[in-house]
């Protein structure tokens, strides 16, 4: 990255990892198509991307990484879809349970990571999770997969990324693989002081992908003013 403006790695020591990274495990996601005025109701955009919804697919990720460059990690994150004239996609909301990932996720690409308490169990077909801060849920849900297993692939529904963090935008395209089933939404509970609140929203699909691969490549960056 621009070497005047290297991030401190906070004052805990963590691994420093530059990207590219590759990591693997399994995932869910929750594909959406939000409205403009839920995005700028409910979607609790930072204040660089208020007005400047542009549409397109939204997304809730949460990944179980068992192999990472620093180690095994969950992670939660929210795309509304895309912004600005480039009409890129932007992570608005990012939690993971590792200190090492939100270091390293802010300094490689500007993910506005936050670390939190993660919990993942699964139970054959049935997966439950939690997120919580201060002690008090923020994120909670239960799946049930079903039926067969068919490849997928992030190029069916194209993530290209741009993060704004410390004044530079951080460019980027991960490309992620594996098997899908899919999901039904067993239970799903937000705290919307925290997390965009899509408990009365259906996805368009709801996919369990496990052999799950993504590369993350190294960022492009850019002043946030040019």
């Amino acid at each position: 990255m621009p070497e005047n403006h290297a991030l401190l790695l906070n004052k805990k020591f963590v691994l420093k990892s530059p990207a590219p990274w590759k990591v693997k495990g399994e995932a869910i996601f929750l594909i959406f198509k939000f409205k403009k005025t839920w995005v700028a109701e409910s979607g609790l955009l930072p204040k660089h991307l208020k007005g400047k919804f542009k549409g397109g697919l939204g997304y809730v990720f949460l990944g179980n990484y068992t192999d990472t460059p620093v180690g095994k990690y969950h992670e939660l994150l929210f795309v509304p879809g895309k912004f600005r004239k480039t009409k890129r996609q932007a992570i608005t909301k990012n939690f993971v349970d590792s200190e090492a990932s939100t270091q390293n996720g802010r300094e490689n690409w500007g993910f506005p990571r936050e670390t939190l308490p993660m919990k993942w169990l699964t139970n054959k077909n049935f997966d439950s999770l939690c997120v919580e801060k201060n002690g008090a849920p923020i994120f909670s849900a239960e799946f049930e997969s079903k039926g067969f297993s068919f490849p997928i692939s992030t190029s069916f529904f194209s993530i290209r990324l741009c993060q704004t963090w410390n004044k530079f935008k951080y460019y980027t395209r991960p490309a992620g693989s594996g098997w899908g089933k899919f999901l039904n939404i067993k239970r799903l509970d937000v705290n919307p002081d925290f997390f965009p609140d899509i408990r009365h929203i259906k996805p368009i699909l709801a996919i369990k992908v496990s052999r799950f691969q993504m590369r993350y490549p190294e960022a492009k960056y850019h002043d946030d003013f040019i």
